[in-house]
């Protein structure tokens, strides 16, 4: 895999070519340079304590360009039966940016190289409409809790892979640190749902334009979890958001309104929307307001 720099699928594959253009008309010119592992090159660093124009506006960051992948993923549409795209490759920026705007998402298995999914079919949830069952009203009224954006994403990810842990997690310490270098450099997001000062619930996930691909969650309270998707949901479509994308439906997520479309159809909305200039707000919000909803 490493020597032919394409990943291996039932087809063959080529060297992808770069993109970076921007809806918003910035270039990368206008961001900090970043290597291939995400980090910040020297001379692009901005001095310490400096306040970004998304910090005063209360919204999340945009996210910084990255070079091209040198890995070439395989079309999804080539995808096996259970949504296998290919194996190999690397978890660095450039490769999990343009897997997201590809509707490609990793997914470790013990014993086997790092295989690629895209499903099909693709579980989805419009953020106009999620459900909140009458139970669930009830605990947003009378919880007391609030929810933030991007405070706590380490905490986040860590107690995703913690509460997963008796079962086996594929929260390897490798994607911990590469969805960590993703959020620095403005592609992943968390929503951190607090009783007080104690985290109780949250989620993670990966960002492009008006795409929202969510990849863990986790809840120390009952319903936090579901706070936190119900709270997701709000924020993303205030911001302009179009869809959630929660890879394959569960009971819990269909639960919330989750609910499956053809691949060629998720693709499609991905194609429209992953150029989009959307940006979530990171204002405390209280969690009862969701109830009202």
């Amino acid at each position: 895999m490493a020597n032919s720099r394409s990943v291996a699928s039932h087809g063959s594959a080529t060297r992808r070519a770069g993109y970076g253009a921007r809806s918003d008309g910035r270039t990368a010119a206008d961001e900090e340079p970043v290597n291939r592992d995400g980090e910040v090159a020297p001379w692009g660093r901005r001095q310490l304590g400096r306040r970004t124009h998304d910090d005063l506006r209360g919204l999340a960051r945009a996210p910084r360009p990255v070079p091209p992948s040198v890995w070439a993923l395989p079309d999804p549409d080539d995808a096996d039966e259970d949504g296998v795209v290919g194996v190999g490759a690397d978890l660095s920026p450039p490769t999990l940016v343009d897997a997201y705007r590809r509707g490609i998402f990793p997914w470790p298995h013990p014993g086997v190289p790092l295989p690629w999914f895209s499903p099909d079919p693709r579980g989805v949830l419009d953020p106009a409409q999620p459900h909140c069952a009458r139970s669930l009203r009830r605990t947003l009224r009378r919880c007391g809790w609030h929810t933030t954006v991007d405070a706590a994403f380490d905490e986040v990810v860590a107690a995703c892979a913690d509460q997963r842990g008796a079962a086996g997690t594929w929260i390897t310490g490798s994607m911990a640190r590469a969805y960590g270098r993703l959020h620095e450099l403005g592609w992943a997001h968390s929503i951190e749902v607090w009783d007080g000062g104690r985290l109780v619930g949250g989620l993670y996930g990966v960002q492009v334009g008006g795409v929202f691909t969510g990849e863990s969650k986790f809840h120390r309270v009952t319903d936090a979890s579901k706070v936190a998707m119900l709270d997701l949901a709000d924020r993303f479509l205030a911001a302009g958001g179009r869809l959630l994308d929660v890879q394959l439906t569960t009971d819990h997520l269909r639960s919330l309104g989750a609910l499956d479309v053809p691949r060629p159809r998720f693709l499609s909305i991905l194609a429209d929307e992953r150029d989009r200039d959307v940006r979530l707000s990171v204002e405390p919000l209280p969690a009862d307001r969701l109830a009202h909803r």
